[in-house]
């Protein structure tokens, strides 16, 4: 069984807005190499829908991008992507499958399926996995700024305080600190 690692970036007042944070090389860079230790990424439909818009046209060259970002969407092109939608059934962006009905089973069976492990990228559903006891770890970028807004992090609340154990934390040359939990169980 493989395990469920939620990545995201969020600023110092834990807003998640993927438009707060620093998109360059060294962040990218970080992304891609997390990706590609992992056997599959996993989103809810909001996030697939904003990934679709972009990251195919940057694979096939009709986007202008950085070489890093062009590196993230042909790795990306390439790996499975799961997608958790009660609303929307037909993905046509490839490799994409669909999760349906209980969200604790078609999780679970995701993780059982890939030793890899599974990706998480998507805040909203970060909190309905994290509320089933599913996310196994945590590989946050912490971004040095001060949004001032939302959304943030676990605006949802948990049911209960989550313990973690640092495995790792290193800062990058562009002052974001890449941190790396584990949850104590």
């Amino acid at each position: 069984m493989g395990l469920l690692t939620f990545s995201i970036n969020l600023t110092l007042d834990g807003c998640v807005d993927h438009q707060e944070g620093i998109a360059d090389g060294e962040t990218h860079a970080f992304f891609t190499r997390l990706m590609e230790e992992s056997g599959a990424m996993l989103w809810g439909r909001v996030t697939y829908e904003m990934m679709e818009s972009y990251w195919p046209a940057v694979a096939r060259g009709e986007a202008e991008a950085s070489s890093a970002m062009r590196e993230w969407a042909v790795k990306l092109e390439a790996k499975p992507k799961y997608v958790v939608s009660s609303t929307r059934q037909v993905f046509p962006w490839t490799h994409s499958h669909l999760i349906a009905g209980d969200l604790r089973a078609g999780v679970q069976r995701l993780k059982d399926a890939t030793p890899d492990g599974v990706l998480l990228g998507s805040g909203k559903l970060a909190t309905a996995l994290d509320r089933l006891d599913l996310i196994d770890e945590y590989q946050l970028l912490l971004h040095p700024r001060i949004a001032g807004h939302g959304p943030t992090l676990y605006e949802g609340g948990l049911p209960g305080t989550r313990r973690l154990e640092l495995v790792s934390a290193r800062p990058l040359g562009n002052g974001v600190m890449a941190m790396h939990y584990r949850r104590a169980r």
